[in-house]
């Protein structure tokens, strides 16, 4: 069976989990915050990190628990609940939204983790926050209870506001000194890290991306999270977390996390260049009354729209697995990470539309078309957001070959 035949027979179609009242809570408070976003839009990329008002204002409201385990005060609600919270946020600052995507979404993976390493994390205070940097270039030793970590990881989001981090790295054997079949995330303490203040960029300066730098320090075995359990949904904390949620593959949660500020920054672009086109003129005309201003609204906000219902439908198809039990196809699990990573591209691409369109004003400092697309140009410098290869395994497979990612 499908993952879509399982959705249809399920009769999960209908509202993707947003109508309950605590949904629609959540998001009426992403909505309230479009002012207070907007007002410090300027300070966090000036400051390189966003405002600590903002952090608050997200604890405030429940953002960081909605993919928290209910054992520690969360919510453990559908991950459609929690992307577009994050669309909301985005329309009116990227940054800020990135960093509750990718920071608010650990509080998923540890909860997939051994339970000991959540008692760790939040045994005193279930709102501590972690960050993460996963590309494998830790240096692994294997030890007597558990691992030595060191190394220097770059692009660690929302750092500054997080006492954890997650760290990759691969854990040498024998006969395989590095294959990714053997890569784990290291939950490492704040005091065993530095961060170093390095983030110096073009788009999304308010993410706060710094580098994490580690000394040879122990990881006790429990603070290893390996892959191909998260590839198999088949996890040590699911013993105790055992809601659908914490079934789902670990990279079809994050990856979203990595491009859902993209399209919500979209979003708001689109509404900036609607307020240009009132009242920039072409000519002797309004460009709002231009053909082809009016052509490339429509097609903006269609592609945007159809964005969204393919994210919305992909989380609700695995749920609808996950609550049955079922596995999710792999070639299914192939389809949604290729829907993922293309959502960059395609947001990238209108936003250039839109910012030539609006003429030689858009290249002006200070205008919210261009710090928007640069903020979405950034974007596409994330793994997760490449798209090649995930389009050659999809066309791969159906070509006929076997899936070759796990991290799907």
């Amino acid at each position: 069976m499908t993952a879509h035949e399982t959705m249809t027979q399920g009769n999960a179609m209908n509202n993707y989990g947003l109508e309950s009242p605590r949904a629609q809570e959540l998001i009426a408070a992403a909505k309230a915050m479009a002012p207070a976003l907007r007002q410090r839009a300027d300070q966090c990329r000036t400051q390189g990190k966003v405002p600590d008002a903002t952090i608050k204002e997200f604890h405030e409201a429940g953002f960081f628990k909605i993919l928290q385990p209910e054992k520690w005060g969360g919510y453990a609600m559908d991950p459609q609940v929690f992307y577009c919270v994050g669309l909301e946020i985005a329309q009116h600052c990227m940054s800020s939204a990135w960093v509750l995507g990718v920071v608010a979404v650990h509080n998923w993976q540890l909860a997939v983790f051994d339970d000991q390493a959540a008692q760790d994390v939040w045994g005193d205070d279930p709102s501590v926050l972690i960050s993460s940097s996963y590309a494998p270039v830790g240096k692994v030793k294997v030890v007597d209870g558990g691992y030595e970590l060191s190394g220097q990881w770059g692009f660690s989001s929302g750092s500054e506001h997080c006492d954890w981090a997650f760290l990759g790295a691969v854990v040498p054997t024998p006969e395989a000194p590095f294959d990714m079949a053997n890569y784990r995330t290291f939950l490492v303490p704040r005091s065993d890290y530095e961060i170093v203040d390095n983030w110096d960029v073009v788009g999304l300066q308010g993410t706060g991306s710094h580098d994490i730098r580690v000394d040879t320090v122990f990881v006790p075995e429990h603070r290893t999270h390996k892959s191909m359990d998260g590839f198999l949904c088949d996890n040590p904390g699911n013993k105790v977390n055992t809601a659908p949620l914490y079934r789902m593959p670990f990279m079809q949660v994050f990856v979203r996390a990595v491009c859902n500020a993209s399209l919500g920054a979209l979003e708001g672009s689109l509404q900036a260049f609607i307020e240009v086109a009132k009242t920039r003129r072409v000519g002797p005309n309004k460009m709002s009354d231009d053909p082809f201003a009016r052509k490339l609204a429509a097609e903006v906000r269609t592609e945007i729209e159809d964005m969204k219902r393919t994210m919305l439908y992909n989380f609700e198809a695995m749920m609808a697995c996950t609550r049955a039990g079922q596995p999710i196809p792999v070639e299914d699990r192939v389809r949604y990470r290729y829907d993922s990573a293309i959502v960059a591209d395609r947001c990238l691409a209108l936003s250039s539309k839109m910012l030539k369109a609006s003429g030689s004003s858009g290249i002006r400092h200070g205008s919210e078309l261009l710090w928007r697309h640069l903020d979405i140009l950034a974007s596409q410098a994330h793994v997760a957001n490449h798209s090649i290869p995930f389009a050659n395994n999809m066309g791969g497979i159906m070509f006929g070959e076997e899936n070759q990612d796990f991290a799907i």
